[in-house]
Formats: C-alpha cells, structure tokens, sequence
C-alpha cells in the first residue's frame, strides 16, 4: 500500500513533474528552432530532412510501446532515469553529427535516441502526473501541459537567440541537452516511489500481473472512447503547429511573418487556456469542459477557413488554439481515474494521441497536395466534432477525487 505523503512531499512531488514537463518541451524546442542551421551545415535538401523528421517521427513510435513496457517493468520513476538520459543523449550526439561530423547517418542515430527518449519519457511524465493529481484532489493535469508549453515557447526563443548570435548548433544542444539531463535527473530525486505508478520494488503484485493489467485497459470501451477525444484534439493541436503558418501563407495569401504571428496567436491561447483550465474544470466539470470547448475548436476553425479579412482570421485562430487546448490534459486525467489501472490506462490514452500527433501532418500533407490545404482542414472540423461527442466518456468514475466540478 501506498503511504500517505506530507504536504511538503506532495508539493516537492509537483514541482518535481512541473520541471520535467518544462524542460522536455526546451529539449524538444531547441531541436527544431535549429533545423535551417541543421540543414545547412549537412548539405541536405528537404526530402532529407524529411527523413530525418520521419525517422523520428518513427522512433517516436517505438517509444511509446516501449514505454507501456516499462512502467509494467520498473515504475514510472526508474523507467524516467533511463529515458532522459536517453533523450538527452540524443541532443549530444545530434550536435556531434552536425557541426563535427557533419555526418548524416549520425544525426539519423541521434534522431532515434531523441524519439525514443523523448515519446518514453512523455508517457511516464503523464503517468507521475496523474498520481500527483488524484494526490492533490484537483485537476492539476491542464497546468502540467502549460509547463511543457512554456518550455518549447522557452526552448523556441533561445533557439532564436543562438541563431541570431551565429552560436553553433552543436554548443546550443550540447547546453539544452546538458539542462534536461541536469534538471530532469534532479527533480527524479524528489518524486516519491509509489505503487500506483508501480515504481515500488516491495510490492507483491507480480510482473505478469502488471502485464495482464497492461493488455486489459485495450479491452476496457472506456479506453477507445477516451482515445477519440485525445485523437480529435491532437489532430487539432497537431495540424495548427504543422500547416497553420503553410495556411496562412498558401491558403489566405499572407507574408510568412503573419504565419509566424498566426502560430504564436494559436500557442498563446492554448497555453493561457492551459493555465486557466484546472479551476474550469473544478467549477463545471471535466465533460462540459470538453463539450464548450470542442464547440470553440470548431467554430474557431471554421471561422478560420472561411476568414474573409486577417482580423476574423485571427479571431478564429485564437478560439481555435482554446478550444484545442485541455482534450489531451483531461483525456489523460480521465484515463488516470482508477489508481488500480492508472499507470495502464494512462500509457494507453497518451499512445492514442501521440499516434495522432505523429501520423496526422504527413497524411494532411498528403490530402493537401491534392485538395488544397485550407479544404483540407475541414477533416480537423470532422475530428473536432468526433471529440465533442465522445466527451461523455471522460465522465469522473465512482471513487475518482477530481473532475467532477462544483469544488
């Protein structure tokens, strides 16, 4: 059984998952605010690059299977020790094969460790966060996304930075690989090892029975429909970051700097909503949460696609950005409602939307070579919708300590 932590503990746990959420985004942002300078230094063309993205884009994958596994193996917290360093290594080895190197096939091994570890970290994060949620007795899981949104907006502006100031790539990721690993390893030190994560080794319950846990949440309805709000949302969110800019541009005949304005207008609102969600939630719980925002998504994207002047476009992106933004945190705290299945469910629910996340640009890439991308965005208003009508699912079962509303 697990024991009761003080105040002081829960609070340290906390700010110890707030840390690791912030500074996997700085990892994660520090990479891509660099791929022009990547690009140049190797020589490639953009179809290379394509691959590089696509190998990680793939190893991404793997991640996240090899994640269910060792959180059923190991716990959250050990299995995280691992997989920062692992992705942190990636960062190492990336700027050795850019700016040293200069080699390719290095950078594609780079891409590997960094996909892995950073999909596989991703999942235990949420896994501890959750815990940390049903410790606290209110939704906290919007907050955790907030930080990790913060850190890529962190991550972003350093990466602007070191471009402007002519910094090598290699110094540059060699300094955000060196503060994951430092900061992430740190903050490990101050999560407690608890059984609900299944991060204690005295517990009787045996691997073949986590295991069995582990396969049984893929027969449980609740997962899939959980998985349809995560996967409308993360197609929501996703398509905003990779083709807003390309739609602002291609679609409604803007200079590239209104679509980088356009992408920090949609980041912006995400991550206030992010803020601002937990209390939301708390006051009217996480179904109509999901529903009000679902019809925001939507009708901010709509307003978006069919935007006669900049003004209402930007209008749509901001309710667009809002409404996308608490599908995938409330999908990951409903997932988290019964301790007994959390570390399962919740490893369940995050490979649905990361599946979302990695698959959904290259297939709206390829829809949009043949319709147009602003016609092809009408798919995301389908998805929306999906999400808005399976929000039922995320209802607060028996027992659960947040999401309910009326606190």
């Amino acid at each position: 059984m697990d024991t009761a932590l003080t105040r002081t503990q829960l609070v340290r746990w906390r700010a110890a998952i707030f840390t690791i959420f912030f500074v996997t985004g700085l990892g994660f942002a520090s990479w891509a605010s660099r791929l022009p300078a990547v690009k140049a230094d190797l020589g490639i063309n953009d179809l290379q690059l394509g691959v590089l993205l696509f190998v990680s884009g793939a190893a991404s994958i793997v991640g996240l299977s090899l994640a269910n596994i060792i959180v059923a193996r190991w716990g959250a917290r050990r299995g995280m020790f691992v997989t920062i360093i692992t992705f942190a290594a990636g960062g190492l080895v990336a700027g050795l094969g850019v700016q040293f190197l200069q080699s390719y096939a290095v950078v594609c091994v780079a891409m590997v460790l960094m996909g892995i570890g950073m999909s596989a970290t991703d999942v235990m994060m949420n896994v501890e966060a959750a815990a940390v949620e049903q410790s606290f007795e209110k939704t906290l899981m919007p907050l955790f996304h907030a930080f990790f949104s913060l850190g890529t907006v962190a991550g972003a502006g350093i990466g602007i930075a070191m471009a402007a100031l002519n910094v090598g790539v290699a110094w540059h990721l060699w300094g955000a690989a060196a503060l994951v690993l430092l900061a992430g390893l740190f903050s490990l030190t101050a999560v407690p090892t608890r059984e609900i994560v299944h991060d204690d080794p005295t517990t009787k319950v045996s691997r073949r029975d986590r295991f069995a846990e582990l396969l049984s949440v893929w027969r449980d309805p609740r997962t899939y429909a959980i998985g349809a709000i995560m996967l409308g949302m993360a197609f929501a969110e996703g398509s905003a970051n990779d083709w807003l800019t390309i739609a602002m541009v291609d679609g409604h005949g803007e200079t590239q700097t209104t679509g980088a304005v356009a992408l920090t207008v949609f980041s912006v609102a995400m991550t206030v909503f992010r803020i601002l969600g937990g209390p939301l939630v708390d006051r009217i719980g996480r179904v109509w949460t999901l529903r009000v925002l679902s019809i925001a998504a939507g009708v901010g994207l709509i307003t978006f696609i069919l935007a006669p002047n900049l003004p209402v476009a930007f209008i749509g992106i901001a309710l667009w950005g809002a409404g996308a933004s608490l599908g995938f945190p409330l999908g990951m705290s409903a997932a988290a409602d019964d301790p007994k299945k959390a570390a399962a469910s919740v490893s369940a629910a995050a490979t649905i939307g990361y599946l979302a996340f990695l698959c959904g640009p290259p297939v709206l890439g390829w829809i949009s070579h043949q319709i147009g991308i602003l016609p092809t965005l009408w798919i995301i208003v389908a998805l929306i919708a999906m999400s808005g009508l399976a929000s039922g699912a995320a209802k607060p079962i028996a027992g659960s300590k947040v999401g309910a509303g009326h606190h």
